[in-house]
């Protein structure tokens, strides 16, 4: 991410596609105000609470866990069906701090490992990282998941004395393939997740933002062994600068020295009091405000966020079929990609190698930004394929940054 914001600083004039940023025609300062004046109505008038405690919630140290609790479990419930108690909830700083949490909190000694399919998500692997966890690779299959490479890893894992932990998935629209996995796979994963006693920690964070077809149950949703750790954030939903995700964590996990079972949130609770202490609580308040405004449905808050995204998305599978048009007499064509059906991003195979190198060629001497897919590898993979998100372009933009695209591809060909 470092990198692409050095390559989008020196060459301001190109058009980028390399962020996985919201669109911005819809930020409004004046709504921060609103949301914030919404939460604090309804901490005086629904919840009693007197003029001196609304302002000591918001200007004071908050609960560990989050003041914006039970405000997530209505939208989980309104949203995706999810019945969650909120004391299960604890709300972070960004996804990326519940990630940290609880893979610190799986982390027992070097024999802990977590699996990804590969590619995966960077901040995944940052935070393996940061707790020191390595990361096995899962092949992708169907909608992005090789169950059966999954088993065999799982297994092949434990015959080297190592202990699989978690297996991270992204089930729609994945960063960065954008794939989805179908329903009958998601049912597979939970069996095999429970057969192998194995946690999942799901990721949703475009969930909502599904371009064609009808939305299908997360992981959470049709857990009924308690397998599943839901990860959420309020980036791309809510506003990315407020900086507010969570983790449902609702496993019963050993309370220690032989004391009652505990839940899983209220270990992730103990190493955030010692990692953040607490998320902002003015944050938090302006992300509770849009919740009560939209009766605790995001869907109902995204509207146009949700067609802006859908658009953008037919744009670009539709140009890059107008500027590549399919093979000729029986030849493999040289140029392809994937057709997400939702979600910010498209990948793109070409018959080169792509490298940072050619990135900052490309901003350089064409003005376009893209992302190389061999950064979310592990290890080889991706040389031949970059990313595009269609999230953050207008229109207009997005036109000509595919035409600069696919100047840039054909002289390379």
């Amino acid at each position: 991410m470092n990198f692409l914001n050095e390559v989008a600083q020196r060459f301001p004039a190109a058009i980028s596609f390399a962020a996985g940023r919201p669109h911005e025609a819809n930020f409004d300062v004046a709504l921060i105000h609103e949301y914030l004046d919404t939460y604090c109505r309804h901490l005086a008038e629904t919840e009693r609470r007197s003029e001196e405690e609304v302002r000591r919630t918001l200007f004071q140290y908050g609960r560990t866990k989050g003041i914006v609790h039970e405000l997530v479990a209505r939208n989980l419930e309104a949203d995706e069906d999810i019945a969650v108690d909120p004391e299960a909830i604890v709300v972070t700083v960004g996804c990326q701090e519940a990630m940290v949490l609880i893979l610190r909190a799986l982390r027992r000694d070097e024999r802990d490992v977590l699996l990804a399919v590969s590619p995966t998500y960077v901040g995944i692997t940052g935070a393996a990282r940061l707790v020191d966890m390595p990361v096995l690779p899962v092949r992708s299959g169907d909608g992005g998941v090789d169950l059966a490479d999954l088993a065999a890893v799982v297994r092949r894992a434990r015959s080297e004395g190592l202990r699989p932990r978690a297996f991270y998935v992204v089930p729609d629209f994945s960063n960065p393939a954008g794939e989805t996995l179908p329903i009958e796979q998601r049912h597979r994963l939970l069996r095999l997740a429970e057969e192998s006693d194995l946690l999942l920690l799901e990721d949703n964070p475009y969930g909502l933002f599904r371009a064609r077809g009808g939305r299908l149950p997360t992981l959470k949703a049709l857990d009924r062994s308690r397998r599943v750790v839901y990860l959420g954030s309020f980036a791309k939903t809510g506003l990315p600068g407020a900086r507010v995700g969570y983790a449902v964590a609702d496993q019963l996990v050993d309370g220690g020295t032989g004391g009652a079972p505990t839940l899983f949130a209220d270990e992730l609770s103990k190493i955030k009091s010692m990692l953040t202490v607490n998320t902002s609580p003015v944050a938090q308040a302006v992300i509770g405000g849009k919740l009560i405004t939209y009766d605790y449905s995001l869907l109902r808050a995204n509207e146009r966020e949700i067609a802006t995204y859908a658009r953008n998305l037919r744009q670009v599978l539709n140009g890059l079929a107008r500027r590549f048009p399919g093979p000729r007499d029986g030849q493999a064509p040289q140029v392809t990609w994937n057709s997400p059906a939702g979600g910010f991003f498209v990948v793109v195979t070409v018959p080169f190698r792509v490298t940072d190198q050619l990135l900052a060629q490309s901003a350089q001497e064409y003005g376009v930004i893209w992302t190389p897919m061999h950064h979310f590898y592990d290890g080889a993979g991706g040389e031949h394929q970059l990313r595009l998100s269609c999230s953050l372009l207008e229109s207009g933009p997005l036109d000509e940054g595919l035409d600069r695209l696919a100047a840039f591809i054909r002289d390379r060909v």
